[in-house]
């Protein structure tokens, strides 16, 4: 499968002492979403902006499709869109009159610009309030014109900072049924920025973790939850009490972790549920022990992050911060 981005011992020093990236390696499979976490000033925005060439690395290398950030950035510049966190649109204007704009700037054929415009609002359910004032619009609705802004050149690479930030779960939901269509579409690749864990788990097709300007984890969501080697089989039993000898038994097993008794409740904490599920249930059966119910609990993506990164890093009010009005000046 090409690669979409590689980033090789990417460091980024600030004023000569913060170092905000250090040693940062990264591959990005072409056609995935991809989702990178981590807490507040960890790096995250500042390795997007290095691949989206408005910052220029320390040392290291990072490319897109091959191409070096530094070396060939104008091309790159032609082949993405960015998304940033702060607000990117007029709210003086209709949404409509912002896409012309970006489609002018991004010099769109003026012959194509009321098509590719309409398709792009008509994408994200923006055409029936094009003509209306953004400063009107809803914090969702700011977002997803945000998003048909940049879908207009039908970017290989779809860069998001913090794409949903603030919007309320049904506006997350929407933005993110419109991207995954988009990218399906277009067989764009997606890297975003997120707090939100949900989402990563949800949409990405991997994920890493990076804290203090290193990458600390990355995988699948099922991989990140698996290397926490912590799940828990629970038995709901007929009986409240269990020899003690059972229990040693099951506690001996070499997978095992901890056996836990609370009134007919057995927990047991294993490092692959699965797996251990078929052993412990004979072990209880062959002790004529009934199990009314069995459940399973896994790690979330919560637990993977506050084990690798050590907090769950969360923003203000996103809302405020995505209706600040960028500045028209200039």
């Amino acid at each position: 499968m090409t690669t979409a981005i590689e980033v090789k011992g990417l460091v980024k020093v600030y004023d000569g002492k913060v170092r905000a990236l250090d040693g940062v390696d990264l591959k990005v499979k072409a056609g995935n979403v991809f989702a990178l976490l981590g807490p507040n000033g960890s790096g995250k925005t500042t390795l997007m902006r290095i691949l989206t060439t408005q910052f220029k690395p320390t040392s290291g290398e990072a490319s897109i499709f091959g191409l070096d950030v530094v070396r060939r950035d104008s091309e790159i510049r032609k082949i993405i869109s960015y998304v940033p966190q702060e607000m990117s649109v007029w709210t003086d204007i209709s949404g409509f009159e912002n896409i012309l704009i970006y489609a002018k700037i991004y010099g769109l054929p003026s012959s194509d610009r009321k098509r590719i415009i309409r398709d792009a609002l008509e994408g994200m359910g923006m055409d029936s309030v094009a003509n209306k004032l953004v400063k009107t619009y809803s914090g969702g609705m700011i977002r997803r014109l945000e998003m048909a802004i940049a879908m207009i050149i039908k970017p290989r690479i779809l860069f998001l900072d913090e794409p949903t930030l603030g919007l309320d779960p049904s506006a997350r939901k929407a933005v993110w049924e419109k991207l995954i269509s988009f990218k399906k579409e277009y067989d764009t690749t997606v890297f975003f920025n997120t707090h939100y864990m949900d989402e990563a788990d949800l949409y990405s097709d991997e994920i890493a973790i990076i804290n203090r300007g290193k990458m600390v984890m990355s995988g699948t969501a099922d991989q990140l939850k698996h290397s926490l080697r912590r799940e828990v089989i629970q038995f709901n039993l007929i009986v409240n009490i269990i020899d003690k000898n059972i229990l040693n038994r099951i506690r001996d097993l070499d997978f095992v972790n901890d056996v836990i008794m609370n009134g007919s409740e057995l927990s047991v904490v294993v490092e692959d549920a699965e797996t251990a599920l078929p052993i412990v249930m004979e072990i209880l059966r062959n002790e004529d022990i009934a199990i009314h119910k069995i459940s399973m609990t896994r790690p979330t993506l919560d637990d993977v992050f506050l084990k690798y990164a050590g907090t769950i890093s969360l923003q203000g009010d996103g809302i405020s911060e995505i209706k600040q009005v960028r500045s028209t000046k200039g």
